[in-house]
């Protein structure tokens, strides 16, 4: 995989993927497997989505009644508004149904909704879905838009990653409950982390490691390593980092770490790092550095440094988050700030943990700062 292609992807806006239906599948059934009813009763948003392709809207259409659902509502951006632009042609979907209206095809978004059985047969599925044009694009900041937002108890999609701060904003500021994709990175963006730190946003179960497929457009541009086309002609690239983003209870985030004493990762650690030589002590930080989840050491009870991907495995009964090191001192751990005096790298060091190796001071990645609380 390379990430040349999402970078390039995010810079230019065009980072409009598919989320693939065994994704969403994997990970929507963890919350069930928590709780049955947790969509019980519950109006669902898709916002930017294309509902005549996404898996999400085809996931929770046929899925309608056995999730329980009172309301599903999907809606897409107009392609004039978009700012990668395809050449687009209306499906045949669109073209058949008596609303059709060419003059709006490409400058209206589109809402698709779900609540009742249309066709008579009995069920509620994908093939009751009804759909008109919006009054605007369809952007998710819309009055338009934002007005289903509020009528909605959940929300779930694949937003655009160079939209993911205004995005989870957008939701937070209603207090909804949601399921969102995202790099994981955000864990890091300052409108994101304060909700992961007092405990109103987690990571979603079913990813924590390895890349995503996503599909894309097929006009996309390909400048790098990572992509295929499968036998239908359809294009997909391969994304590391992916999260998913979330405010839905799901047991696995109540799992206590299993963790070996620090004299027992001195001895025994798999990692080189560890194994026969400890944890250094950051420079300007009173915490000692862990650079890998399975070596946080049990028995510690002061602060420690660990990579953002800890979450993953994050038990807020276990630990307790007290800060992240790429800040300035908000959390009021750091102990010390450099100058120039100190090193030529100062700037890099005082956004990040330092650690004294073979006398020069070298900044680490971005670390979240944790506390055992057992």
């Amino acid at each position: 995989m390379a990430n040349e292609s999402l970078s390039a992807a995010k810079a230019a806006k065009n980072d409009e993927f598919y989320t693939q239906y065994y994704d969403i599948e994997r990970e929507i059934n963890a919350y069930l497997e928590y709780d049955p009813d947790v969509f019980r009763g519950k109006t669902v948003l898709l916002p930017c989505d294309d509902p005549e392709w996404s898996n999400f809207t085809l996931y929770f259409a046929q899925h309608f009644q056995t999730l329980g659902l009172k309301k599903l509502i999907s809606t897409s951006f107009a392609p004039d508004s978009k700012r990668f632009k395809t050449p687009y042609q209306p499906s045949l979907f669109e073209q058949d149904a008596p609303q059709f209206d060419p003059s709006k095809t490409c400058i209206k978004g589109k809402i698709f909704e779900l609540d009742h059985d249309i066709d008579g047969d009995g069920r509620i599925d994908f093939h009751d879905l009804e759909w008109h044009y919006l009054e605007g694009d369809g952007d998710f900041r819309s009055r338009e838009v934002t007005a289903l937002r509020d009528e909605a108890d959940i929300i779930v999609t694949n937003p655009p990653f160079s939209l993911f701060r205004e995005f989870l904003a957008w939701i937070m500021a209603a207090d909804k409950k949601c399921l969102i994709l995202g790099n994981m990175n955000a864990i890091t963006y300052k409108e994101v982390f304060p909700l992961i730190m007092k405990n109103e946003l987690w990571i979603g179960p079913s990813i924590s490691s390895g890349d995503r497929e996503f599909g894309i457009p097929d006009e996309y541009p390909i400048t790098a390593a990572g992509w295929r086309i499968d036998e239908n002609g359809k294009k997909f690239i391969r994304v590391k980092g992916v999260r998913w983003f979330t405010n839905l209870e799901h047991g696995r985030r109540h799992q206590p770490l299993s963790l070996m004493t620090m004299e027992e990762n001195i001895m025994y650690s798999k990692h080189k790092e560890v194994r026969g030589k400890g944890y250094a002590h950051y420079d300007n930080y009173d915490a000692i550095e862990v650079p890998f989840t399975d070596a946080i050491p049990s028995d510690y009870e002061g602060v420690m440094g660990v990579p953002i991907t800890f979450l993953d495995k994050y038990c807020p009964e276990q630990f307790e988050i007290l800060g992240i090191t790429d800040r300035g001192n908000e959390w009021n751990i750091k102990v010390k700030e450099y100058t120039i005096l100190d090193s030529p790298n100062f700037a890099d060091l005082n956004r990040r943990g330092a650690i004294l190796s073979n006398g020069t001071l070298i900044s680490t990645y971005a670390r979240l700062l944790i506390r055992s609380l057992m």
